[in-house]
């Protein structure tokens, strides 16, 4: 055995998780490097793993709604979004609280800094979630905080349920809530000139 092969550092095996882990405790490092089990959603929360199931066709059709009016904004202002993020696409470490999300959608306007991983200092200007029945509780009542903690300025909650969007726009530091039903439209400074259309986008969902 040569020298080289000695002092050689050795590689940690990468910790897998899958369903069972729900509910257990990680640290936001850890949890950062994990490797998981396909054909579920993983998040961290306060230090604890979240599990859940893919969503169904319903949230699938209303992220595919507003991804399309994104895509057709951008196309229109070249100039003013600079990545449409998904779940598996780009991620929300919130240090503070030791959470790490996912949300549904996240679009950025700036510069990404050019470095492979850049989420621990890229901030969206709007992360979106649209709720299931298995997220209500996270998407309502702690996500806003973590989110609000990160710098984003705009958090859109979609409750194809209840048939309302929330829109979570940031004055100071906290979160003003403005919601929105069928009919109504949705304008924000953030992205000038564009418009949600309620009434379109709470459509897909319809069963």
């Amino acid at each position: 055995m040569n020298l080289a092969t000695l002092i050689r550092p050795t590689r940690r095996k990468a910790t897998r998780i899958g369903p069972s882990h729900d509910g257990r405790r990680m640290s936001l490092a850890l949890f950062d490097r994990v490797r998981t089990e396909p054909g579920y959603l993983y998040e961290l929360g306060k230090g604890v793993i979240e599990v859940s199931e893919i969503p169904d066709i319903w949230h699938a059709m209303v992220e595919d709604s507003l991804r399309e009016s994104l895509s057709e904004y951008r196309r229109d202002h070249p100039s003013v979004i600079t990545l449409i993020g998904g779940g598996s696409s780009a991620k929300i470490p919130v240090e503070s609280t030791q959470s790490e999300r996912h949300p549904d959608i996240s679009v950025y306007r700036t510069q990404h800094p050019g470095i492979a991983q850049p989420w621990d200092v890229w901030v969206p200007e709007i992360v979106v979630e649209i709720v299931s029945d298995s997220s209500r509780k996270r998407d309502y009542d702690v996500k806003p905080d973590e989110y609000l903690a990160f710098g984003v300025k705009e958090y859109w909650l979609i409750d194809p349920a209840k048939s309302v969007v929330i829109a979570h726009q940031r004055v100071g530091g906290l979160f003003q809530k403005k919601s929105l039903k069928p009919g109504q439209k949705y304008k924000t400074h953030v992205l000038p000139k564009f418009v949600l259309d309620i009434s379109k986008l709470l459509a897909s969902a319809k069963r």
